[in-house]
């Protein structure tokens, strides 16, 4: 069994590779990929959250799981919020073939899923993207978007008074200005907004959002999970990666059951259409699937010559 750091894949994976194993990955969930029934519990220690994401994928051989969560309190000791770590497995022989840490994993595709959205659902030319939330992820986030869309300049919500010069570095570096906002002004003035907090109440009112924005909901995902009004996901066209995750643990869990969401695969395959009109909202939950990590890990795995 292979054991795979940070710091290797760190060197591997990059935001491209990423947006192109999770974007065939969620093609493969329409025909014969799945997903296995999420695990997720409150520990009751450290506001921990934990749990496994799992699934197979035929067409790639894709075969494991990932294991860990979230601890809120982890910034206060200098490491990242989200923990995990990712098992592959021979699906010949039901062998573990790999562990590989899973932190840059997680970031890489999860960035890697809005930024498909972004491909597909958002307005062709927009000139602001807003991002609201500002930890770990959100750098990951910010690039992803910049390279798959030409932006004019980059709004941030940053609530916690972090350090923004690496957001701000790597906004310039592809030619965007980017700067501190408030919320509303974020959310008024963009086009793409990117949420990315661990919030359990919308974050803002339905009547900021312009028509023609797309958002990716991209926070932390849980029962009673919660960063967007409900009265603007009724009033979007609804995608998400997952549906049963979205209902249970995402941003469609305060949407009506009789409401329509369609599948991010679906509108890559072709069977379903995403964006109709340029005054229409849509909204893509982004709830982060266990195949999303395994297909990176066998990006990775791939790129070390692997079989």
């Amino acid at each position: 069994m292979q054991i795979i750091t940070e710091h290797q894949i760190a060197e591997i994976l990059d935001p491209e590779i990423a947006f192109f194993a999770v974007q065939d990955v969620f093609k493969s969930m329409e025909t014969e990929a799945w997903n296995f029934p999420v695990v997720r519990e409150s520990l009751g220690f450290q506001d921990a959250l934990y749990g496994f994401k799992s699934g197979f994928d035929p067409a790639s051989g894709a075969l494991g799981l990932k294991a860990g969560g979230y601890w809120p309190h982890n910034a206060d000791k200098g490491l990242a919020n989200h923990q995990s770590s990712i098992f592959l497995f021979d699906p010949e022989t039901g062998q573990c073939k790999a562990l590989l840490a899973g932190n840059t994993i997680t970031a890489l595709r999860t960035a890697a899923a809005s930024a498909v959205s972004i491909d597909r659902l958002a307005v062709a030319n927009p000139t602001t993207l807003g991002l609201v939330g500002t930890g770990h992820q959100s750098i990951f986030q910010l690039e992803a978007a910049l390279r798959v869309r030409a932006f004019e300049q980059v709004k941030i919500w940053n609530r916690s008074s972090r350090d923004l010069t690496k957001h701000q570095a790597l906004a310039e570096s592809y030619g965007v200005a980017c700067n501190e906002a408030s919320l509303e002004e974020v959310v008024r003035e963009s086009q793409v907004i990117i949420t990315i907090t661990s919030c359990m109440e919308a974050l803002f009112p339905s009547d900021w959002v312009s028509p023609g924005t797309h958002i990716a909901a991209m926070g932390t995902d849980t029962k009673g999970k919660q960063e967007l009004d409900p009265a603007l996901s009724q009033r979007s066209k609804r995608i998400t990666d997952e549906i049963a995750q979205s209902r249970t643990i995402g941003e469609f869990q305060h949407v009506s059951a009789d409401s329509e969401i369609l599948t991010i695969g679906s509108i890559l395959q072709g069977t379903a259409t995403g964006r109709t009109r340029d005054d229409q909202i849509t909204v893509f939950d982004g709830t982060g699937v266990g195949l999303q990590d395994l297909a990176c890990a066998q990006a990775v795995m791939k790129s070390l010559g692997a079989s």
